[in-house]
């Protein structure tokens, strides 16, 4: 049976929904605290428990409010419907109210796979548009209990609902995994970047400097001394002629790789003349201004010319300094960034900004001997190449875990088109 012969029933037929414990000042400095759940725990098809708050729960409250293996958890605020299953690896544990539980009612019980359910909601939230208008959007977005409960869901035999779990299970490990190695090789950057710029790879003594300990024979300098830094702009938009163009254009939302070989935009040579200014290639450009710098430091050396918009700076390192490759002053701005984001000044819009004068004075260390930058340089490369290889990997299974999501819910695939036979499991034995 495929999707479309599934027939439909309302999610609260299928499950008993209650409601979590509300966050209240009594809650916080109560006694028997137990440890609870927020949306901000809940993601699709995962939970993650690095950060758990906990309230004061009397023995009652937690028996009607505790959470069972298997127990459904959907997301009333926030990204609503967003929706994961309980794994019991904490006992004493409860939820907050901007969460729904959704256990199996009695009668469902051995004819219902909750996590199936997982995946119907995040396809019918996030893909197929079922689900438009569900939430209250009258003031913050919101699912209450009863547009929850009405929501008409697929019903199809316990045996197909485990076929697809199987199958998306699979895809969602294989995602998960990519995931832990782009985690793992993000962190030896992390820590390669530090070790490197404050010990070098000579083997020699270190020395105490304004940024910390660096090799005997590096030397400090700001970027004001090493770089000129060029402003951008936006050509106006109302002139088509201005965009379209070969030259890319650099915003805040291209900064995300170390090294820039494209942008989202891109502008003609009268676009670039009448309101932008073109880098040159191995220029730094770094984001300035914007909500980017609210988790994080955009900054990128770009591999060919580039034009950019006025929030974003670029550094172009002076002809006395030409054995200073992009790519390593991005890497030494980027080894030091929290001296730079702790500079950020918000405005009363909640802007962020970073002051000309910070960037500029901003020290980095560098290496006297050439041979000993180049080294680093290329070391910083095979790693960041590692980073690279890793998030594609990750993008390419997730893309097809979403077209499998997708397919098995619209009928456009079944899961005994995915289905190895037993003869070929027996020959591959």
């Amino acid at each position: 049976m495929s999707a479309t012969d599934w027939p439909m029933r309302p999610l609260g037929e299928i499950f008993d929904i209650g409601a979590g414990k509300t966050m209240s000042a009594a809650a916080r400095v109560g006694e028997n605290k137990v440890p609870f759940l927020r949306t901000s725990n809940v993601f699709w098809d995962r939970l993650d428990l690095t950060s758990l708050d906990q309230m004061a729960m009397s023995d009652a409250e937690l028996e009607e409010r505790n959470l069972l293996p298997g127990d459904l958890l959907v997301c009333e605020g926030g990204e609503i419907g967003r929706a994961a299953i309980w794994d019991g690896s904490i006992e004493r544990i409860s939820f907050q109210n901007h969460l729904h539980r959704l256990r199996p009612k009695p009668e469902m019980v051995g004819r219902i796979d909750p996590r199936f359910y997982v995946f119907f909601l995040q396809s019918g939230f996030t893909q197929l548009g079922i689900f438009e208008g569900a939430g209250n959007k009258t003031t913050i977005p919101n699912l209450s209990r009863n547009r929850l409960a009405a929501l008409h869901v697929p019903f199809p035999q316990l045996a197909e609902q485990q076929a697809i779990v199987a199958v998306l299970g699979a895809a969602r490990e294989g995602v998960g995994i990519q995931e832990r190695l782009v985690h793992g090789v993000e962190s030896l950057h992390a820590s390669a970047l530090r070790d490197l710029f404050a010990l070098g790879l000579r083997g020699e003594e270190t020395k105490d400097s304004e940024i910390g300990p660096i090799p005997w024979s590096w030397q400090m300098k700001s970027i004001g001394e090493l770089c000129q830094i060029w402003s951008g702009g936006t050509p106006r938009k109302a002139v088509p002629e201005f965009w379209g163009g070969d030259i890319p254009w650099v915003s805040g939302k291209d900064l995300k790789r170390p090294v820039l070989e494209d942008a989202v935009d891109h502008l003609s040579v009268e676009g670039v003349e009448s309101g932008s200014r073109l880098a040159p290639e191995e220029a730094v450009l770094l984001l300035v201004r914007g909500m980017g710098l609210a988790k994080d430091l955009p900054v990128a050396a770009i591999s060919r010319p580039m034009a950019f918009n006025q929030d974003v700076k670029a550094l172009v390192v002076k002809d006395e300094f030409s054995e200073l490759s992009g790519h390593f002053l991005r890497s030494a701005i980027y080894a030091g960034k929290s001296r730079l984001l702790s500079q950020i000044v918000s405005s009363a819009h909640g802007t962020m900004t970073l002051n000309l004068n910070d960037v500029e004075n901003l020290q980095v260390a560098l290496p006297t001997d050439a041979g000993e930058l180049h080294e680093i340089d290329r070391t910083i490369c095979a790693i960041e190449t590692k980073v690279d290889v890793h998030r594609r990997k990750a993008a390419a299974l997730n893309e097809l875990y979403l077209r499998l999501l997708r397919g098995l819910m619209t009928g456009e695939v079944t899961s005994d088109q995915l289905a190895v036979p037993d003869e070929t499991i027996g020959s591959a034995a």
